[in-house]
């Protein structure tokens, strides 16, 4: 097995705790520490905290599309049921029972895209693609007849993730797991059931 490198170890490290106690409160010295390297070892590998933080971000949109692949594309199991696994598998790991509670995704929208223009661009690039994938499942529901032919699956698609993530940031609120199981409820038991043909 090829020995993981510095920089590598480095963004896991730091994803890691970015992901637990966000951009703002986790500086380059925990970092260092954490990944137990010199200083100079980060800057010759990033030129800031910033670009840091879009190569940790980077890494966790493509872990998350991986899975989502995984689930959503990689599986012979009608769409809605695979969309449903896919939230289920959501709620597991970023609920309150899972190992860092939260979306990072979240949590950098709320703490620096505002005040960093490319994060906030590669932040919304991010949400577009994670959007379109869910659309793609979406679409073949409706081919499938799962959903009327008339749905529109960027349309839903979004609705489903902008609900989502607002029910992660209420149970961070809370610290509980009650408002992503509302939005199971809703979006499985009620919305596209209601939708789904008899």
């Amino acid at each position: 097995m090829a020995t993981k490198s510095t920089r590598d170890h480095l963004i896991d490290i730091g994803l890691k705790l970015m992901h637990q106690h966000g951009y703002n409160a986790t500086g380059v010295a925990e970092i260092l520490k954490a990944a137990d390297v010199p200083k100079g070892s980060f800057y010759h590998h990033f030129g800031s905290k910033e670009d840091f933080a879009a190569a940790a971000l980077g890494r966790y949109t493509e872990r998350e599309a991986a899975h989502a692949d995984s689930v959503l594309m990689g599986s012979k199991m009608a769409p809605l049921k695979r969309l449903k696994q896919y939230f289920t598998d959501l709620v597991k790991y970023y609920g309150q029972k899972g190992a860092i509670p939260g979306c990072m995704m979240g949590r950098f929208s709320l703490e620096i895209a505002a005040a960093n223009p490319e994060l906030r661009k590669q932040i919304s690039a991010t949400f577009t693609h994670w959007q379109h994938t869910i659309a793609t499942v979406i679409e073949q529901a409706v081919a499938q007849k799962e959903l009327p032919a008339g749905t529109d699956p960027e349309s839903l698609a979004g609705f489903l993730l902008n609900s989502w993530e607002g029910a992660v940031l209420r149970s961070q609120a809370e610290a509980s797991d009650a408002p992503l199981e509302l939005f199971m409820q809703i979006a499985f038991d009620q919305l596209l059931k209601k939708h789904s043909k008899a």
